[in-house]
């Protein structure tokens, strides 16, 4: 072995001795919480779209540590392949003429707990297959092949066949549920353990703020992941964002759906924001900062998340405006625990992701307040955490 080899390999071992916090990236954004209500550690859905079961179980695993001071790693799987079975079965009785994807919301977990029950993921994590991680592809495939085969009626008319079918296909991918399983030295099965942690759905709430729709009535949010047809109640987006302030305020954590699509959604910088791109507005903003950048310049550092960067004020309008055009959509959802503000005194809410511990700060995000006006869809909560006002506004 040559010397210059020789101290290449030396040097590298040194490099690789060092602890792994001396090359985390500098944190740009510098944010401290000032409210963060109990919660769960971060999980990772890895290669599945279950961001709906995993932010709705986090609620409810925050829920059940409030109110019974326990806390529980619940099983995803279980309640997705719950969802699975009765979307296959809507999908069949509507013959193929709705959505049939892995998709779905957080109040789907209310519905599926409290038809089905709920148990822990030690006792049912749904990886079967060797990988170590969740990988629905290819089962969401076969289920979607299959109830094409179904609905074709090969047989001049649907099988009976097709509920066992669907369930043999989820033991497959996900594995059989057990009948029973022991917690804390007690055995339960899951309906006698939802028995024990008590989660009542009709103590939730899904809220939202859209300008084609009366404030204060129900309606049916017309996005293709709401296959249960859940109610959203509609109010004015000042409203809607007061609400969130009081539920975080008052302990309770809030299911969000959102997009996350968004330029400003960053999965390195760790926050989501709504940069203003009015450049005369950047150089008000901070006059000493910007006076030696040309305006090109000022426009090419949007979005590199190398400066914080001074963000626009979201109207009503705007928030509209980006759901009519498709730039505001559902494509994920996440749970909100806290709120936090950066050096500058900007506001943030701290959302729980669930994309492992990997990516943004330890597996949360920080969202301006801009980004959540600008691009929520709906909030689920207890209505425990609404204020009083608002409970007889929607006649709750």
């Amino acid at each position: 072995m040559n010397r210059t080899k020789t101290t290449v390999l030396l040097a590298l071992a040194f490099i690789l001795s060092l602890p792994m916090s001396l090359f985390a990236q500098e944190r740009v954004y510098e944010i401290t919480d000032d409210v963060v209500v109990p919660h769960t550690s971060v999980k990772n859905q890895s290669q599945s779209g279950t961001c709906w079961c995993f932010a709705g179980l986090a609620m409810v695993e925050a829920e059940i540590l409030r109110e019974y001071e326990t806390e529980i790693d619940l099983s995803e799987m279980y309640l997705v392949r719950w969802a699975y079975a009765n979307k296959f079965e809507k999908y069949i009785r509507m013959q193929g003429v709705c959505n049939f994807s892995p998709g779905g919301e957080v109040f789907d977990v209310l519905y599926a707990i409290n038809e089905s029950g709920m148990m822990t993921d030690e006792a049912y994590n749904g990886l079967v297959l060797g990988e170590g991680i969740h990988q629905h592809g290819e089962l969401h495939t076969v289920l979607a092949e299959y109830g094409k085969i179904v609905n074709k009626q090969h047989n001049g008319k649907i099988s009976k066949a097709w509920p066992n079918m669907v369930q043999e296909i989820l033991n497959v991918y996900l594995g059989e549920t057990p009948a029973t399983f022991t917690f804390e030295g007690n055995e339960y099965n899951a309906k006698s353990f939802a028995e024990k942690y008590p989660i009542n759905i009709n103590d939730y709430v899904q809220i939202g703020a859209f300008t084609n729709h009366a404030n204060y009535k129900p309606y049916i949010m017309p996005i293709q992941d709401n296959w249960a047809n859940t109610m959203t109640y509609n109010m004015p987006l000042d409203e809607l964002m007061a609400e969130l302030d009081n539920a975080l305020n008052s302990g309770y954590t809030v299911g969000w759906a959102q997009d996350v699509s968004d330029k400003g959604f960053s999965r390195n910088a760790g926050v989501g924001v709504v940069l203003e791109d009015n450049v005369e507005k950047i150089r008000q903003s901070d006059v000493k900062k910007y006076k030696k950048m040309s305006d090109a310049e000022i426009s090419a550092s949007l979005y590199k998340f190398e400066s914080v960067m001074p963000e626009k004020e979201v109207t009503e309008e705007m928030h509209q405006e980006a759901y009519e055009n498709g730039q505001t959509t559902d494509d994920h959802s996440m749970l909100i625990v806290g709120i936090a503000y950066d050096q500058n005194g900007t506001k943030y809410y701290k959302v729980k992701n669930s994309w492992s511990e990997k990516y943004g700060y330890d597996g949360y995000w920080y969202c301006s307040e801009p980004y959540v006006r600008l691009h929520t869809m709906f909030f689920t909560l207890n209505k425990g955490g609404m204020t009083s006002e608002m409970k007889t506004k929607l006649g709750l």
